[in-house]
Formats: structure tokens, C-alpha cells, sequence
């Protein structure tokens, strides 16, 4: 797994991660903001994603598998008291190691992300997603990451979010991973998921949504973290206005004071 790390070693950790079909490309708005407020920005490339490892055949990949590798991510680089920041898949993946690791976490910043079990429907526009993810005979990226901003996005902006996938056979993680969301009671991530949600149900810890006002795809999950997770009570919770689903492009900037402040809010 590649992955940026920025800033004094020693700094309180913020762990930046990425969704679907993006990299840590994408946190290059928020990175410097965070940098000069003191913090140590660690951005990993999921697997698949990136400038990371990319197994070519679809069934290398599994959402446990993900998880596993996640996990294994924060356990090489000993990252400690983090800062979560999470959007997309970010969350998926994130928030199960918050469930699972607790200890390991200081607070969570979730923007535009969820965590679904498969006991209820993910909605027209996910379903759209999916279909065309899989039908596409061109999965272009770029294309894909402009068309979930609200702002328009310059051809080299574009073709970085290309870059990581020049042909067909870097594109496994990338057509996979649609498919591993959980959209039935029986998907094989739904109990782990369920089991997520018991622990996070307990997690007391500051927990802040940052949704953005225009993405149709994760549009009202905020509220469902806000109501089971403790950690949400009292929270300064934000909409982030005129951010699409890839709010990091549409406005990082914002993203990144949001989360300067939440943290020295709650103590770091």
C-alpha cells in the first residue's frame, strides 16, 4: 500500500481515506491546511486504488479483504490516537476499524460515507452506480470523479484520477468494488456489519458528520450517525454547501478547517 505522510512525526495523526474510484489525490487541497495547523496527515491508497498494489483478477478482492488490509496498514505504521477522516468507501472500511480497534481512534470526521448492513435498500441512485459500474464497456475514472463533483474539473485534474488505471487490468479493485457493498440481509459483509454497528452504538468518543449538500448517493446517512452513535451528541455536526459527493475536490479547503477546528475542540 502506498500512502502520503505529512508532517512532524509527533503530530496528532489524521488518517485521510479515500473511496471509489479515487486516491489519495484527491486529499491534496486538505493536506497542506492540515500540515500547517500542526497535524500529521497520513493518506493511504487502497488497494487497487492509487499507486498501490492492484491484484488483477476480481476475486482478489473482498470487502473483509479490505478491511484486513486496512487493518494491517494502521498496525505497520503503529498510527495511534487518530484522527479518522472518511468519505465513501473510506467509511466502509474506516468505520469498521473504529468498531473493531476503538482504542485506536481519538475521534472520526465522517463525510458523505455509511456503513450499510443489506436490511435496507441503498437507494436509486447507489443502484444506478452499481449498474453502470458493471455494464460500462469504458470504466473511465476521471470521468466517474467529475461527474460526482458540483464543480468542474480542469483535463489534468482528470487525468489524474485516470492515471492509476492505463488499461483494463488495473481496473479489478476498481469494477469490484461496487459489487462488495452490502445490498442484501445475506451479503457476506451484512453480519460483520451489523456487528460494527453493535460497538459503534458505544463509541463515546467526539464524532463529527460532514456531509456535503449535493451528493444524491449518501444523502441522509448523516442523520443515522448522528442518532446511534454517542459520540455525535452534542457535536457542532456542518453541511458542507456546494460540495457534490467528492467534496474533497469541490471543497477541501472547507473540509480541512472543519477538521482543524474539530480537533482542537475536542483536546488533541
Amino acid at each position: 500500500m502506498h500512502f502520503l505522510d505529512e508532517g512532524r512525526r509527533d503530530a496528532p495523526v489524521v488518517l485521510l481515506l479515500h473511496g471509489e474510484p479515487s486516491w489519495s489525490y484527491l486529499y491534496r487541497k486538505m493536506i497542506p491546511i492540515l500540515v500547517a495547523a500542526d497535524l500529521r496527515a497520513v493518506a493511504p491508497d487502497l488497494v487497487g486504488f492509487g499507486r498501490s498494489d492492484k491484484p488483477a483478477r476480481r476475486e482478489d478482492y473482498s470487502y473483509q479483504g479490505h478491511v484486513d488490509w486496512l487493518r494491517g496498514f494502521v498496525e505497520a505504521t503503529s498510527l495511534r490516537d487518530i484522527t479518522l477522516v472518511c468519505q465513501d468507501w473510506g467509511g466502509l472500511l474506516g468505520l469498521r476499524l473504529v468498531a473493531e480497534h476503538p482504542d485506536w481512534f481519538a475521534r472520526v470526521v465522517a463525510a458523505n460515507t455509511f456503513l450499510p448492513t443489506g436490511d435496507t435498500p441503498l437507494g436509486p441512485a447507489f443502484s444506478a452506480w452499481r449498474k453502470y459500474s458493471q455494464e460500462t464497456p469504458r470504466f473511465h475514472a476521471g470521468g466517474i470523479v467529475k461527474g460526482g463533483c458540483a464543480t468542474p474539473l480542469s483535463p489534468e485534474v482528470i487525468a489524474a484520477y485516470d492515471a492509476p488505471f492505463p488499461d483494463d487490468r488495473y481496473l479489478a479493485g476498481a469494477r469490484q468494488f461496487p459489487t462488495l457493498v452490502p445490498n442484501a440481509p445475506d451479503d457476506p459483509a451484512a453480519e460483520p456489519n451489523r456487528g460494527a454497528w453493535n460497538e459503534l452504538q458505544r463509541f463515546e468518543k467526539p464524532f463529527l458528520t460532514a456531509f456535503s449538500d449535493l451528493d444524491p448517493i449518501t444523502r441522509g446517512g448523516e442523520k443515522v450517525l448522528q442518532a446511534k452513535i454517542p459520540g455525535a451528541q452534542g457535536q457542532p455536526h456542518t453541511t458542507i454547501r456546494g460540495g457534490g459527493h467528492f467534496l474533497q475536490e469541490d471543497r477541501g479547503e472547507e473540509l480541512a478547517h472543519v477538521v482543524v477546528e474539530f480537533v482542537r475542540r475536542t483536546g488533541a
